[in-house]
This record gives C-alpha cells, sequence and structure tokens, in this order.
C-alpha cells in the first residue's frame, strides 16, 4: 500500500557521511564555543573582519566540501518511488540537494549554505560562486547593477542562506512542514536530537494529529515516548534498510 511519509533529518545523517556536527559531545561548538560567532547576525552585520572570518571559516569547514552519504542517497529513492511528502531538515548543508532530492519536498528549516543573497537588494547568488572568489574578494559585496539608479553597482553585504543567530526562520518554512508533517501517514525523524525548537515541535504535533511517528537516533530524545518505532542502529545502516522494506511493503 503505497505511503505519504514525511521526514525530519538532523545532525546525525550528515555525520553518518563523516561531517561533526555542532552541538553534540564532541561537536565544533561544544570545543570550540567561540566559533559560534561565526553565525552571529550583529557581529556579521557590524565588523569587517567578523564577516571575513565568518566566510572563510564556512569555505574552510567540512560542511562545504562534503558529499552525501548512502542515508541521504536513501531518501532520493524514497522519494523516487513517489512516497515522500516532506524532507524538512535542520541541517543546512545542501547535501539533500546535493544527493538529489527535489526542492518540491525539501524544507530547509535553518537556511542553506548553498545559495546566498544580497542583504540590501536581494539578490540571489550560488554560494560557490562567491567561495571561489574568495581569495580576491574576502570581505563579498553584491556586483549587481541597479537599472533604476542609473547602473550603478548596489555594493550591498553578500550572506549565505543559514540562519545566522538573531535571524527568524525562512518565512513559511514551519507552517509547511507543520502542514505536511500532521496531514503524513507517518513521521520519520532521522538524526535529530529533537532539542532545538520549533523543529523539534513537529513531532508532539504529529503525534496529536495521530501521525505514527519512527525515531531514529543512536541517543535517546525527549519525545521517545512518543514514537512507535524506536531506532539506535547506526543510520548509514538502518536507513536504506527503513527505505528498502517501506518501498517493498508499497509495492506488495
Amino acid at each position: 500500500m503505497s505511503k505519504n511519509i514525511a521526514v525530519l533529518t538532523g545532525a546525525g545523517i550528515s555525520t553518518s557521511a563523516g561531517i561533526p556536527d555542532f552541538r553534540g559531545p564532541e561537536g565544533v561548538w561544544t570545543k570550540h564555543p567561540e566559533q559560534m560567532s561565526v553565525y552571529d547576525i550583529d557581529a556579521f552585520m557590524t565588523d569587517t573582519e567578523e564577516r571575513k572570518y565568518s566566510w572563510r571559516w564556512q569555505k574552510e569547514s567540512p560542511v562545504w566540501n562534503a558529499q552525501p552519504g548512502i542515508a541521504h542517497k536513501a531518501l532520493v529513492h524514497l522519494e523516487e518511488a513517489g512516497l515522500l511528502s516532506l524532507l524538512a531538515t535542520q541541517n543546512f548543508d545542501a547535501l539533500h540537494e546535493k544527493a538529489g532530492n527535489s526542492a518540491d519536498v525539501i524544507v530547509n528549516l535553518h537556511g542553506s549554505i548553498g545559495t546566498s543573497h544580497c542583504l540590501k537588494c536581494h539578490a540571489r547568488y550560488d554560494t560557490a560562486t562567491i567561495m571561489n572568489n574568495l581569495d580576491e574578494e574576502p570581505d563579498p559585496h553584491c556586483h549587481r547593477q541597479l537599472p533604476y539608479r542609473s547602473n550603478m553597482t548596489c555594493g550591498g553585504i553578500l550572506k549565505t542562506d543559514v540562519v545566522y543567530f538573531g535571524e527568524a526562520l525562512p518565512e513559511g518554512a514551519m507552517e509547511k512542514s507543520m502542514r505536511l508533517a500532521t496531514s503524513a501517514d507517518e513521521l520519520w525523524v532521522i538524526g535529530s536530537t529533537l532539542e532545538v525548537f520549533p523543529a523539534a515541535s513537529l513531532v508532539p504535533v504529529a503525534s496529536q494529529a495521530g501521525v505514527p511517528i519512527t525515531i531514529m537516533n543512536m541517543g535517546r530524545t525527549q519525545y521517545d515516548s512518543l514514537a512507535t518505532t524506536l531506532i539506535r542502529d547506526p543510520i548509514q545502516d538502518a536507513l536504506p534498510r527503513l527505505v528498502e522494506e517501506t518501498i517493498q511493503a508499497s509495492r506488495s
């Protein structure tokens, strides 16, 4: 029987692909709390040196050069089988896009490092283009010509689409996620500690709507008691297996 599955992913799916997490016991920010300023919007906006450091740090971070793992690819297979209605992610590494999931199902709750924009004229940029030119322009600014200002260069500050501390989540992201999670046949939580809100609130709200919940995470979460199924196995093993079983069941 065909199902309509909503998925929420957290750091665990990316650590399974070799990317260090930020908040775990061995996390980047746990060991180096001073590096949290990389994603502080006030520091980014007001201090040129902080802004340069933020861009350089992001370029040299494992997040930027990371490649999707087998678990990411499993969710592509789930979508290709017509079973994935929502892929809400707390990760900003753009690995779901790199793996091949479509923009139709992905909701980047905490933004994405894959794209950037001008804070003045809102022009869109491919972050890769900015990173490629970072040695020549360590403090990237907008080069768009403004026809309504005699083709003067905009000159606005460029910023990745990651949600920095002090910024709101992308408009409509939680609303769309809530709508699709509460109308799904199942909600899978993959590699999230369910400690960061509002993303974590998808679980109790979906549970209240009667949606069966699978939580796949190596550690315990505060919402384990709401789960119909708990999976503690390594995500790179467990998720491909769960996807394959779900696809086979949908065809029988």
